[in-house]
């Protein structure tokens, strides 16, 4: 994460160029994805640990944001990342991003195998709902 928002102010444009429709694009998605990550914090309340494993006294969240993206936390994170990037006009942020967003992926894919477990109404749910883009993935 640190990579995905150092990068683009290294190796980017050298300020933000309030006449470029791709910065402003950038700054949308950046508040997008800031608005995404802190509806999932508050969707999961007490029941959010950084650790892949679902707390004891956890239930799954299948309402509000969590109606819409199966990990809206990192899905937030991937967009506020790619926002980042094209805010300071950055390839190099966007290689950043798309790293990040391989590793969301990931770690998710993971987390899902102990939520089948532990929810067996997760296989419905996952079928209902994408991943990581609402809609799309």
């Amino acid at each position: 994460m640190a990579a995905a928002l150092l990068v683009p102010v290294a190796w980017g444009a050298p300020r933000f160029d309030t006449t470029s429709p791709v910065a402003w694009a950038g700054a949308l998605l950046v508040l997008a994805g800031t608005v995404v990550v802190l509806a999932g914090f508050a969707a999961l309340g007490r029941a959010l640990t950084p650790f892949p494993r679902p707390r004891d006294d956890a239930t799954l969240r299948e309402g509000g944001i969590y109606g819409w993206m199966r990990h809206p936390i990192y899905g937030g994170i991937v967009a506020a990342g790619l926002g980042w990037a094209l805010a300071w006009q950055s390839w190099a942020g966007v290689l950043a991003a798309a790293i990040l967003f391989l590793f969301f992926d990931r770690k998710s894919a993971f987390e899902e195998r102990l939520l089948r477990e532990r929810f067996p109404e997760y296989a419905s749910y996952a079928q209902r709902v994408r991943k990581l883009l609402p809609g799309i993935y």
